[in-house]
């Protein structure tokens, strides 16, 4: 859980928050070859996430991925078809 002044963002509800500066990790993709890549994300589209690590950006499809979120002392697995949506769409279904 990331607790803010005004907000938390929990296992239930991370699909309703800004998941920009969040830490992640593929945990399963159908290229394997993102399998592993972590990093904080930097940018969000309706069928992409950004990551940054180090001084390498990545770019990943939301559609083929499974995502594992760390909100501190606590792992989220989403599925990536679950978060294909614009990031205000997605906010605006979950009314957070």
């Amino acid at each position: 859980m990331i607790k803010g002044k005004n907000y938390e963002v929990t296992a239930k509800n991370v699909l309703g928050h800004e998941i920009i500066g969040l830490k992640v990790k593929v945990v399963k993709s159908t290229d394997e070859k993102r399998v592993g890549s972590a990093g904080v994300i930097v940018d969000e589209t309706k069928n992409t996430i950004v990551i940054f690590k180090g001084k390498e950006k990545t770019t990943l499809p939301k559609n083929e991925c499974e995502f594992e979120f760390d909100l501190e002392n606590e792992k989220v697995l989403v599925n990536g078809k679950e978060m294909m949506k614009r990031p205000e769409e997605r906010a605006k279904e979950w009314k957070c």
